[in-house]
C-alpha cells in the first residue's frame, strides 16, 4: 500500500535502513507521524494527505522492522527509547535539517515520541508534540508508583481498572508465542477484528501487507522498555516543546486516567476528547487533522513573540468541541443564540442559520467574540425543502461536514384542538417537525457518508410526554420530534452518530411573544401572549442553561434531556405515574 503523492527515501541510523515517505512543500512546517503498534506508517495516510493539502510538509517513516524499514541484526535490546531516538534524530536531520519538526505520535508512536520531547538531546529538535492513544513510560510509571504507594480505593480501581485494559502488554512478554500469532491466524485475521473494533467498512484498505511480520518484530517494542521503564522511571520527564494532548474516550487499551497528572510534565498541554476507539487516524481524520493544523498554526505563530504555547479555548468543553463545526437552527434568539454562544466559547466553528438574516448575522458576529473558532451566518427558513437542501450543499461545500447538528428552531401553536385549523396544524408541523426532518435528513446524511461519526440534537420539549388539552398542535409536533431522535439514535449508533433529544420545561425566550393563539380574536391574542410572557418571565429559566444541557447531551451522548424541574418531574410522572398527568392535563392554564 502506497500514500497517494508521497515521495519515498531512505534514511540510514546505524545498522537499520528506515523508509520514509514525504507529502507538500518542503519549504513548509514539517509535520513528522509516527505510527504505533502493530502498524506502519501507512495508517496516517488520511491524516497525511489532509495535512499535505492544507500546505505543511508531511514526513512519514516506518518504525524500524515495520513496513518497508529493516530491522536490527538482534532483535533483543534493538528496540530500545535510545535506539528509537537515534531513528528520530535521523529523520529529522534528513527532512528538516536546522528547523525543529512537529512531532504527532499515535500508540507505540506516541510512546517513543514522549522520549524524543524529553529527553536533553532532542531539544529544539521538536517545535510541538501532540499525542494520541500513548502514555510516556515514565509518566506511567509515577502514576503507578503513587498508586501503588498510597492504595487508597480509588488509586485501587484505577490500577485494576488500566491492568485489565492492559492484558495485552502481558501477552506479549510472553515468548516466542506473540511472533507464532502473528505470523499465523492472527496475522491472517487482524484485519477483519480491525473493521469490527473500529466499525470501519469492509473495503477499508488498511492494514498492510507487511502486517505480520511488522507485529512480530514490535513485539520487542514491549519488551524492550515497560518493564525498565516501569520499574525506574525517569524522574526528569518533562516536556520541552508544546503539547497537545487528544484521548480517545471509548479507548479499550488505555484509560483517560492515566493523564491526569500530566500537567506535572506538561503544564500548558492542551486536552483533545473525541467519542472515539484507539485507532483515530483511520476513524477521525478530518478532527485530527483539524486539531493538528490548529495547535501547529498556533505554535508557529507564537513563536514570533515569544510565548511557548497557542492560546486556545478554555469554555467548557473545550477539550471536545474545539474546532468542530457546529450547526444551529433557529439561532437568531432564545435558545438557539445561546446554544451557538456555548459552542463558541468552547471554540467550535458555528453555523448561526435563522430565517432573521439581520438576527443570524447578529449571533454570528458575537460568536466570534466570545471564542468561535470560525462564525458564519445564513438565512433559511427550515420548511422550506429546497432551502434547506441548497444550505446542506454550501455547507458542505464551503465550511465542510458538519459535526455536530442541533434543530432547534421552532414556533409555538396554543389553543384547543377543535379550535384549531387544518392551515394551523400545517403551519406548526411544517417547521417544529419538518424542519428537524430536513435537518436530520440532510446533514445525518453528510455525517454518516463521511464515516466519521458526528451528533445531532433535536429540541423537543417536555410536552413531548406531557399531555395538555390546550397544545395539541405543539405537543404532537414536539411528541412526534422526541420518538423520531429515538429511531435515528438506533439507526445511527452503528455508524458513531449520536442523537440527542432536548426536552425543556418553562424556558424564558422570545417563543411567547410569536405565539399564536387559536381560536380568539386579535386582540385577545395580544392578551394572550403578554400574559404568557409574563409568566414565563416570573418563571426565569434562562435559555443558557438549556443550552449548557445540550452540549452535556453531545458531550455524553445522552438520548433524552429533560431540562428544567418541572420537565424532569413529568418526565419521571409519565414512566410512572402517566394518570397523574392525564390528570394535569384537564387543568385550565392561568392564561
Amino acid at each position: 500500500m502506497t500514500i497517494e503523492g508521497a515521495r519515498e527515501r531512505r534514511v540510514g541510523s546505524g545498522e537499520v535502513e528506515l523508509c520514509v515517505a514525504e507529502l507538500g512543500d518542503a519549504e513548509q512546517p514539517t509535520v513528522m507521524l509516527v505510527h504505533g503498534y502493530p502498524d506502519s506508517k501507512e495508517v496516517w495516510s488520511e491524516v497525511a494527505v489532509r495535512l499535505a493539502d492544507g500546505g505543511f510538509h508531511v514526513v512519514l517513516y516506518d518504525v524500524r522492522g515495520h513496513g518497508g524499514s529493516t530491522a536490527p541484526r538482534r532483535l533483543r535490546g534493538g528496540f530500545t527509547l535510545e535506539k528509537l531516538t537515534d531513528d528520530f534524530l535521523a529523520v529529522a536531520d534528513a527532512v528538516s535539517p536546522g528547523r525543529p519538526v512537529h512531532l504527532v505520535g499515535h500508540d507505540w508512536g506516541s510512546v517513543q515520541s514522549w522520549e524524543f520531547v524529553t529527553v536533553a538531546r532532542t531539544k529544539g529538535r521538536i517545535a510541538s508534540f501532540t499525542s494520541m492513544s500513548g502514555p510516556s513510560l515514565d509518566h506511567f510509571g509515577h502514576w503507578l508508583g503513587r498508586r501503588l504507594h498510597r492504595p487508597t480505593p480509588r488509586a485501587l480501581g484505577q490500577l485494576l481498572g488500566q491492568g485489565a485494559k492492559s492484558w495485552y502488554v502481558y501477552a506479549l512478554h510472553t515468548p516466542v508465542l506473540p511472533e507464532l500469532a502473528w505470523r499465523g491466524p492472527l496475522g491472517k485475521h487482524w484485519p477483519a477484528v480491525l473493521r469490527r473494533l473500529e466499525k470501519q467498512p469492509r473495503d477499508a484498505a488498511y492494514p498492510t501487507s507487511s502486517l505480520p511480520t511488522d507485529a512480530a518484530h514490535g513485539a520487542w517494542l514491549y519488551r524492550d522498555n515497560v518493564r525498565t521503564r516501569l520499574r525506574g522511571p525517569r524522574p526528569d520527564a518533562y516536556a520541552h516543546a508544546p503539547v497537545q494532548l487528544i484521548t480517545p474516550l471509548k479507548d479499550p487499551f488505555l484509560s483517560e486516567r492515566l493523564y491526569d497528572e500530566l500537567e506535572r510534565w506538561a503544564p500548558d498541554a492542551v486536552r483533545r476528547t473525541l467519542p472515539a476507539g484507539h485507532w483515530i487516524p483511520r476513524t477521525r481524520p478530518d478532527q485530527l487533522a483539524a486539531w493538528i493544523t490548529e495547535f501547529v498554526t498556533g505554535v508557529e505563530g507564537t513563536a514570533e513573540d515569544g510565548r511557548t504555547a497557542p492560546k486556545v479555548p478554555d469554555g467548557p468543553y473545550a477539550d471536545r468541541f474545539a474546532g468542530q463545526l457546529v450547526l444551529v437552527t433557529g439561532a437568531g434568539s432564545g435558545i438557539g443564540r445561546a446554544t451557538a454562544f456555548a459552542f463558541a466559547e468552547a471554540g467550535a466553528r458555528v453555523v448561526a442559520v435563522d430565517r432573521d438574516a439581520e438576527s443570524a448575522a447578529r449571533t454570528a458576529e458575537l460568536a466570534l467574540l466570545l471564542g468561535a473558532s470560525g462564525a458564519w451566518a445564513e438565512t433559511v427558513d427550515v420548511a422550506d425543502e429546497q432551502a434547506m437542501e441548497q444550505l446542506a450543499g454550501k455547507v458542505a461545500a464551503e465550511y465542510g461536514v458538519v459535526d455536530v447538528l442541533v434543530n432547534n428552531a421552532g414556533i409555538g401553536l396554543s389553543g384547543a384542538f377543535l379550535d384549531t385549523t387544518a392551515e394551523d396544524w400545517r403551519g406548526v408541523l411544517d417547521v417544529n417537525l419538518w424542519g428537524v426532518l430536513h435537518g436530520c435528513r440532510l446533514f445525518g446524511k453528510q455525517m454518516a457518508g463521511r464515516g466519521q461519526g458526528g451528533h445531532i440534537v433535536n429540541v423537543a420539549s417536555a410536552v413531548a410526554y406531557q399531555p395538555s388539552k390546550v397544545l395539541p398542535a405543539y405537543s404532537t409536533s414536539k411528541a412526534a420530534v422526541l420518538m423520531l431522535s429515538e429511531c435515528l439514535r438506533a439507526e445511527l449508533a452503528g455508524q458513531g452518530i449520536g442523537v440527542s433529544a432536548i426536552c425543556p420545561g418553562l424556558v424564558h425566550t422570545n417563543i411567547t411573544s410569536t405565539a399564536r393563539f387559536a381560536g380568539v380574536g386579535a386582540e385577545e391574542q395580544q392578551r394572550r401572549r403578554k400574559r404568557a410572557t409574563l409568566l414565563y418571565r416570573l418563571r426565569g429559566y434562562p435559555p443558557e442553561k438549556v443550552a449548557a444541557a445540550i452540549l452535556r447531551a453531545v458531550a455524553h451522548n445522552r438520548a433524552v434531556v429533560p431540562v428544567t424541574p418541572e420537565a424532569r418531574g413529568a418526565r419521571l410522572l409519565s414512566r410512572f405515574a402517566p394518570g397523574v398527568l392525564r390528570a394535569i392535563a384537564r387543568v385550565e392554564p392561568p392564561l
